[in-house]
């Protein structure tokens, strides 16, 4: 959406495009459905963090489409979902055991690469703009709001994955056990 109407950047509160209405409401229905896969499948428990998440994209969503503000705003944060592929594969070749350590370490480092440039990035202008010149009441309220909640999470995320494949011996507490137990966002 953005990639073909770059103008849309130039108006974040009021911007439209159909595209990005449908972005918006297709990842809605994306984040509805693994909500409900999370609970249905009794995981809510180890991924209650998810759940939080997603319930504040789902009612930050609803309010753009059914306002049709903030659009654009909406179509930067899923730029973040672009790093998630890279979160994917570092999962699956843990999962995996894979023999080659360099692939797990060249995809350690375009990690962090997509991290910074597709979630720390976005999520900082974002905070930024909203922060700056967005009315703080209402809706404006309501999403700077999600935004801080959201940038504490990603901080929280960004600080796990520097632990575990970066800085491995911070894991650790005082009695040799990891601080953060078995979760996958950290193993």
């Amino acid at each position: 959406s953005l990639w073909h109407s770059p103008e849309l950047l130039s108006d974040i509160q009021d911007g439209y495009s159909i595209s990005g209405h449908l972005l918006v409401c297709f990842s809605s229905g994306y984040f509805i459905h693994d909500s409900l896969d999370i609970i249905f499948n009794h995981q809510s428990c180890s991924s209650w963090e998810y759940l939080v998440h997603h319930a504040m994209a789902i009612s930050a969503f609803v309010s753009l489409i059914i306002t049709g503000r903030f659009l654009v705003a909406a179509m930067l944060l899923l730029l973040v979902e672009v790093s998630n592929i890279f979160l994917t594969i570092r999962m699956l070749l843990k999962m995996s055991n894979v023999p080659s350590p360099a692939l797990y370490e060249a995809n350690k480092y375009v990690n962090l690469v997509m991290y910074f440039a597709f979630r720390l990035a976005p999520q900082s202008y974002l905070t930024w703009y909203f922060l700056r010149y967005v009315e703080v009441q209402g809706q404006g309220a309501f999403l700077t709001a999600n935004l801080v909640l959201l940038d504490a999470m990603i901080l929280m995320y960004f600080s796990r994955l520097l632990r575990s494949d970066f800085f491995p011996s911070l894991r650790k507490g005082s009695a040799g056990r990891d601080v953060d137990g078995e979760k996958f966002l950290i193993d």
